[in-house]
């Protein structure tokens, strides 16, 4: 008896742990790396509960200082998630800390099992006073 419970137990612990097939971007945080931005924080994404190929994403940025947080709803179309927000802050122009800031328009695209893709930042003025378009790498890793 003692060893059938062993298997019983093994059995569901390994059913538990089991991945789903399309595992990737499930409920919960993820720290959003975005290294060739130029900017001093770090990004924290919560991903809640909108439907199967919808996740309402909250923004929580680290230090607090200087960033303003957004929110949005992304949305998975053939394997693709993508999320568009508007930020206040978005383009930081000479000293990082301290320097001018610009709103933007960010489009995240990630693929939905690697959790790598691309943010595309456009802006109405830049840093030299024109409008322009920054595309920089992403990776989403759970917490």
């Amino acid at each position: 008896m003692k060893v059938l419970s062993t298997y019983a137990i093994t059995a569901v612990v390994a059913l538990m742990g089991a991945a789903p097939a399309n595992a990737g971007m499930g409920l919960g945080n993820y720290e959003l790396r975005v290294p060739d931005r130029y900017d001093f924080h770090t990004w924290i994404w919560s991903a809640g509960p909108c439907g199967d190929d919808c996740r309402d994403i909250r923004t929580v940025a680290q230090p607090v200082a200087r960033a303003f947080t957004y929110t949005g709803r992304a949305l998975r179309v053939d394997g693709r998630w993508t999320l568009s927000v508007d930020v206040p802050d978005g383009l930081r122009c000479g000293n990082v800390y301290y320097g001018q800031t610009f709103p933007t328009h960010d489009v995240y695209t990630w693929d939905t099992n690697t959790l790598a893709g691309t943010l595309q930042s456009s802006f109405d003025a830049g840093c030299d006073g024109r409008p322009g378009s920054l595309t920089y790498p992403i990776w989403l890793v759970r917490m």
